[in-house]
């Protein structure tokens, strides 16, 4: 019966086109491994990497870099784990356990030339399984029954509500006019007050009623004055004359 692994699609994480393989002496004690006590001028191998995930599992998987046969892979159930380790005086090695077909493993070193190389393969492996323990805590949440208590806003049974809407008014908010049917005006910039201009109306609806009939007769009279009022120059020489003629025709 084929397992449920089988089933499960292979994606790619990270491809790096060269990777050398150092082979380690066997570790003797718990002390921390050291890249400087491999034979890092003469790899033993050197190839294409391939890191592919399927399911929560990852593959760091050795290729030829022509044929792309696969020369070793390392099934990573965690990290950081026994599958894949980092040595404490480099960032670009890695001690890496290797598994066959039939369950034998064995450790080997790798190592990159460059260090972003090195950094992609920490990242990629880092980023699975942050995944993976998303993945886990959502699958373990969906199959917990749900503790909380739920909020009930329904109405219980006999339960009324009322509602209170008031109606708004509307103010009147009519302009008042003034007795001319005119609205007054605004005071001007300097201060002084203007009349309204109902009151400009009716004085001149009004004054020339009165007023027009004192003005013509007080025009009319000093027409009359100018016109009976002689010149006294002409008048005077005149008598002045007739008199002198009496004058010197009375007897001597």
């Amino acid at each position: 019966m084929a397992t449920d692994g089988q089933f499960e699609y292979e994606s790619i994480l990270c491809v790096k086109p060269e990777v050398n393989v150092y082979r380690i002496p066997p570790r003797t004690s718990n002390r921390a491994i050291r890249a400087a006590d491999w034979k890092l001028d003469a790899p033993d191998w050197t190839g294409r990497m391939r890191v592919t995930a399927r399911g929560k599992v990852a593959y760091v998987k050795l290729e030829d870099k022509v044929s792309g046969e696969l020369f070793a892979q390392a099934p990573v159930d965690e990290y950081p784990g026994v599958a894949v380790e980092t040595v404490s005086d480099s960032s670009r090695y890695f001690v890496l356990r290797i598994m066959d077909d039939n369950g034998r493993t064995a450790f080997i070193g790798i190592g990159f030339g460059d260090r972003s190389d090195a950094f992609d393969f920490n990242v990629a492996l880092q980023d699975h399984f942050k995944w993976v323990k998303q993945e886990t805590e959502f699958s373990k949440q969906a199959q917990a029954p749900d503790s909380t208590p739920k909020l009930d806003l329904g109405f219980k049974e006999g339960q009324t509500i009322t509602l209170n809407i008031g109606q708004s008014k509307k103010k009147d908010r009519s302009r008042p006019q003034s007795s001319g049917g005119l609205g007054l005006l605004p005071p001007p910039p300097g201060g002084k007050l203007a009349p309204p201009p109902s009151s400009r109306s009716t004085n001149h609806n009004t004054q020339p009623s009165a007023g027009g009939s004192d003005s013509g007769c007080l025009l009319d009279l000093d027409s009359s004055n100018s016109n009976s009022v002689a010149p006294p120059n002409p008048t005077s020489t005149g008598s002045s004359d007739l008199w002198g003629d009496f004058d010197s025709a009375s007897p001597k």
